[in-house]
């Protein structure tokens, strides 16, 4: 697409040798007969590469060597999966996997770690659950923390408890009473997560992402692979708090490393959790859980202190909000801090899936850029109208009205939590329907954008909120030639065959970097 979102046709690209667009080649126009290199596409479709505005890359790649439990559908079915991959793995002493659901099992209560007795007798488990905000332990992990009866809940987290004593599950900021006596990955195996998650985003057609919460180790996984020669994706780097940002890049974002494939330019902080585990903050109590409004994780005064700090040394700002009590303090942070921080500064509220009524005009002040998730809407929406009432769901993934309000749009998929397949988040956009074309008509489809506004979103959108729209994002002269070979047209297609769509082949700077096998 142009800048202006319409749709261009071409037939041929021609590259500079360092990879950038010079030009695209219309059906009939003449070819250049002086050629370095050539290479005939058979009348194939070729695309830009897809820009994932939120994921976590070594999460993706970590997730992928252990145990995965995503596709699990019952307790009893993720507990037979624990048993065989730790028969299967009797090396590791401690049991590590995640992405369980106890939503997707029909549960109706969190798992416990009575659930795990048993399973993997004398070893301990921790299990993070699918969205990240949760944990699960079974007891010979909570004896090794040393978590007890008198074990506190920390500010912005909750230890769930069976009358007074710790049942197993810890939300949120309770995760690092766990998390602290966790075998931490050497650093080859940071090296393995990276190529492994690299091969899974490239082999979707992402060529760029986001990596929101990048820590020092995951910084250096980078560097190292930079340094090797082996970084191919793309990653628009957001470190994981303010000190950590300074760590890594001192006064202010890092310059474009190795070809543009690398920039630490913003800080993530975090408002709230997520509405799965109930760490989303609202405004109103749950109404499945009317004792709970979720966890707001920091005061207002130090949010705004941690803003402020990543502000004045020139880092962009990211701030997870889920509840609609969350994305309220962050707007009200943002509305207190423009006339101190002029300039471009591209806000981002990250998700920003409930957000009430009232407040979805502000998200077109101040240049917010709404960083969302398409598939988060296909996939939670009967938990979300259990965990708030559909009276409650008028601000709920609230696509059209962000654009609306002068928002501007950055979609991804906050992958591992979902698949990083941007053809599926394509196609939730402008149908609200999940794959299996449910709910008919659409879930609340007022809020539908367009197919080509979702596009925009995946590209240009992305790159945009990253400040990386001169660099890459679309086919154009002087942008990076990241592109993908498509087996269908994606605007001919059906939502079905768009979500069918096969990447045949991802081009990074000039350089095919995948191929389908």
């Amino acid at each position: 697409m142009d800048k202006d979102g319409k749709p261009i046709q071409f037939t041929g690209l021609l590259m500079t040798t360092d990879g950038k667009v010079t030009k695209l080649l219309q059906r009939g126009e003449k070819r250049p007969e002086k050629l370095d290199w050539r290479a005939d596409m058979k009348g194939r479709v070729m695309l830009p590469g897809f820009v994932d505005s939120h994921g976590h890359v070594m999460e993706l790649g970590f997730r992928a060597l252990a145990l995965d439990l995503s596709d699990t559908k019952t307790l009893e079915e993720a507990k037979a999966k624990i048993a065989a991959y730790a028969a299967k793995n009797t090396d590791r002493r401690w049991i590590l996997g995640g992405g369980w659901n106890q939503e997707t099992w029909g549960l109706g209560r969190f798992p416990t770690a009575a659930d795990l007795e048993g399973v993997a007798p004398g070893r301990p488990i921790w299990l993070s659950r699918a969205d990240g905000h949760a944990g699960w332990a079974n007891s010979v992990a909570m004896a090794e923390a040393k978590v007890s009866v008198r074990s506190v809940s920390p500010p912005g987290g909750r230890i769930e408890k069976t009358g007074t004593v710790p049942n197993g599950v810890f939300v949120d900021a309770a995760q690092s009473l766990i998390e602290k006596t966790v075998p931490q990955p050497l650093p080859g195996d940071r090296n393995s997560a990276f190529l492994k998650a690299q091969a899974i985003l490239l082999g979707f057609g992402i060529t760029a992402t986001a990596d929101m919460g990048t820590s020092l180790d995951d910084w250096l996984a980078y560097r190292r692979m930079g340094d090797l020669g082996a970084m191919r994706v793309r990653v628009m780097s957001y470190a994981s708090g303010v000190d950590t940002a300074v760590q890594i890049a001192g006064r202010g974002p890092t310059p474009w490393l190795y070809g543009d494939k690398l920039r630490l330019g913003g800080v993530k902080l975090y408002a709230d959790g997520a509405l799965g585990s109930r760490g989303a903050w609202l405004k109103a109590p749950y109404s499945d859980a009317p004792k709970q409004n979720g966890l707001g994780f920091m005061a207002e005064d130090v949010i705004r202190n941690l803003m402020s700090r990543a502000a004045l040394e020139g880092f962009q700002v990211a701030v997870h909000a889920i509840g609609d009590q969350a994305n309220a303090q962050i707007l009200d942070g943002i509305d207190a801090m423009v006339d101190t921080y002029k300039g471009d500064r591209r806000w981002r509220i990250e998700h920003a899936q409930i957000v009430a009524p009232s407040d979805l005009p502000r998200f077109g002040k101040n240049g917010i850029i709404a960083s969302m998730q398409p598939v988060h809407q296909t996939s939670d929406r009967i938990m979300a109208e259990a965990r708030l009432g559909s009276a409650r769901l008028t601000g709920a993934y609230a696509w059209n009205s962000m654009l609306k309000a002068g928002a501007k749009l950055a979609f991804g998929s906050d992958y591992p939590v979902e698949s990083p397949d941007p053809f599926a988040g394509w196609a939730a956009a402008f149908t609200r329907m999940d794959a299996q074309g449910q709910p008919f008509g659409g879930w609340r489809p007022e809020e539908a954008v367009t197919r080509e506004q979702a596009w925009w979103a995946f590209t240009q959108g992305g790159a945009y909120a990253g400040f990386a729209e001169e660099k890459f994002g679309r086919l154009a002269t002087g942008q990076r030639a990241d592109f993908i070979i498509v087996d269908r047209d994606p605007l001919a297609a059906s939502p079905t065959e768009l979500r069918g769509t096969k990447v045949l082949e991802t081009w990074v700077g000039g350089e095919k970097v995948w191929e389908a096998k």
